[in-house]
């Protein structure tokens, strides 16, 4: 397989959204055809990089918010990501959050992708997706041995309420409450209640890891996910806070308030991005018991950036002048976050990701080793030796840090990925497309640590 340049980092379901229309302006002509047969011809001309043939076909704020050197931008990171466009493989038409779209499974080099094409009432593209393919890996998947289905039960329930209210499981063991209870917070990108990535769902296989040996857990899809046509109007205002912050409060404020859990004993465990933003979290609500942090990033999320950036250009042992190229870009662009005059003004389109400058500006603010040192709970924090998204480097940082706390206890697994799950060699994204589980020992560590 040719080398791809995975270039989102922390992002374990491959998303690049853009801004939802919602009008069409009377000069605009609706287009012809049925909504499938449009969404096959706008994905028939990024694919022959006819990216100016796009333009009829979207609506008022997405010509503003996609004009064509934006668009070629994007399916380039989509290539990039994964492999060269093959073929389409099917379609199928959906309702989001009350508009039709059409998703275009499409086969490329490295992975099958579902492109989503939105439209609005007027047939006009509102909002574009592109996704692991779910149907392509529907049926990959494989419970964990250690998942003990007959000592544990699961209850559907919601997180939150009004416009950004989230569908959610809670798992709960059948015997012995009230119970600890764990919340899980996902890493970035849109992200469904089991962190499905690919054949692979790390966050059921924690749950139903650690509902197996006593402990209650809550798991919800994400807003980014549950809601992403109304999270793509904030294109540029987006900050941790909305992305995955807000979301994680009301779910303690849920398990506070149920049956059969000991409010007194209710942690958070982020991973990834949940992990760099669980002490934040835990800060933003006092009486939580303590903190899990898999595989957080300690460092500014920009140096992560551009270091995956150079990590996975040279996984084949060169460095061709393309990737040479956007190294630069990169550079560039991590050092307009950096600058201390950014304004939350300044383009998404300048900064790394597209991420707006609101988002850096937060991150900016925020220093999640030196929060948590300030916090008066136990912490256990994870890491996999063979993650190439977040480091041994960070891992050492929050030990440098946090150290000398004897409530706060590290530990490193030599042959796990950012996912937990065993591998060998360097890591590189193929492997998150091979069915594997959650480590047995990671739940092992997990279970003893709360319940001493």
């Amino acid at each position: 397989m040719p080398k791809k340049t995975i270039i989102i980092v922390l992002v374990l379901a491959l998303s690049v959204a853009v801004s939802c229309g919602r009008k069409t302006t009377p000069e605009e002509t609706v287009p012809a055809g049925e909504i499938t047969d449009l969404a096959l011809d706008f994905v028939s001309k990024m694919a022959d990089g006819d990216f100016a043939g796009t333009e009829r076909y979207l609506d008022s704020t997405m010509k503003r918010e996609l004009p064509p050197k934006k668009l070629e931008e994007i399916w380039r990171q989509v290539g990039q990501q994964a492999g060269p466009f093959k073929k389409v493989v099917g379609t199928r038409i959906i309702s989001v959050e009350g508009y039709d779209a059409v998703l275009v499974t499409s086969e490329f080099e490295g992975m099958v992708l579902d492109i989503r094409v939105v439209f609005d009432k007027n047939r006009r593209v509102a909002g574009l997706f592109f996704h692991p393919a779910k149907q392509h890996y529907e049926g990959a998947y494989r419970a964990p041995g250690y998942a003990r289905s007959e000592s544990f039960t699961e209850k559907e329930v919601i997180v939150g309420s009004g416009e950004w209210a989230l569908p959610a499981t809670l798992a709960l063991p059948k015997e012995g409450g009230p119970h600890p209870a764990v919340i899980l917070v996902h890493g970035s990108g849109p992200h469904d209640r089991d962190e499905t990535i690919g054949p692979n769902k790390p966050f059921k296989d924690l749950a139903h890891g650690l509902a197996s040996r006593g402990i209650a857990v809550l798991r919800y899809e994400k807003r980014t996910k549950e809601h992403g046509q109304k999270m793509a109007r904030l294109t540029e205002t987006l900050t941790p806070w909305e992305e995955v912050v807000e979301d994680a409060l009301a779910a303690a404020v849920l398990l506070k308030s149920t049956g059969d859990i000991d409010p007194t004993r209710i942690y958070i465990l982020g991973h990834s991005l949940g992990g760099m933003l669980a002490p934040r979290i835990v800060e933003g609500c006092p009486g939580m018991a303590g903190l899990i942090i898999m595989a957080g990033a300690a460092r500014p999320l920009e140096d992560l950036i551009l270091e995956q950036y150079y990590y996975l250009a040279a996984l084949d042992g060169e460095i061709t002048g393309e990737e040479k190229a956007e190294l630069e870009k990169m550079q560039l662009r991590v050092a307009r976050v950096k600058d201390p005059a950014l304004s939350p003004q300044a383009p998404a389109a300048d900064l790394p990701l597209g991420m707006p400058a609101p988002y850096w500006l937060y991150l900016r603010r925020y220093n999640p080793a030196q929060t948590a040192k300030a916090l008066p709970v136990p912490m256990l924090i994870l890491q996999g030796e063979r993650d190439y998204q977040v480091t041994m480097a960070d891992f050492s940082l929050w030990q440098e840090t946090l150290g000398a706390r004897t409530d706060v206890k590290f530990k490193s697994y030599p042959g796990l990925n950012h996912l937990f799950i065993y591998g060998e060699g360097p890591g590189n994204p193929e492997e998150y497309l091979q069915p594997g589980n959650v480590a047995e020992e990671v739940i092992a560590d997990i279970a003893e640590w709360l319940q001493s």
